[in-house]
């Protein structure tokens, strides 16, 4: 005669789920996902505005390595990829196109002369892409 199997009985009782706790599981996965999501997102745009403060400084040597060879300002950005017109002393090129737009894909203030006395501003107006804001909608302005 073969062995006689046994069961536990709560593995012959047991139930499945119901629909209230599979709904409070589906619920409190979604939350897990959209604080982690918030916190990804998040620091991406925070990355993009630290990649933007180095960017701008970059930039800002590469027109004084411009001022230095030529022993003038450029009057656009553009002056840094091609060589302008009548400028004598010109070495470039000192950036690529690429390195005239910020992370957001817009390009970047350039006015020569600057304000408040400065030779030249350089400023990025950050995610939102207006002046002012806070956090990383700030703007970033090279001094």
């Amino acid at each position: 005669m073969p062995p006689r199997r046994y069961f536990p009985k709560s593995m012959s009782t047991q139930r499945g789920m119901s629909l209230l706790e599979i709904i409070i599981v589906l619920v409190l996965i979604g939350g897990v996902l959209v604080v982690v999501g918030s916190r990804v997102l998040g620091g991406a745009d925070k990355g993009k505005f630290k990649l933007t403060e180095a960017q701008v400084q970059t930039l800002a040597g590469k027109i004084e390595s411009y001022q230095l060879d030529t022993h003038v300002l450029p009057a656009s950005l553009g002056d840094l990829v091609a060589k302008p017109a009548g400028v004598s002393g010109w070495l470039g090129p000192y950036a690529k196109a690429s390195d005239l737009k910020d992370p957001w894909g817009r390009d970047l203030e350039y006015r020569a002369p600057g304000q408040d006395g400065a030779p030249f501003d350089l400023v990025s107006y950050g995610a939102d892409g207006k002046p002012g804001g806070d956090s990383y909608r700030a703007d970033i302005k090279y001094e």
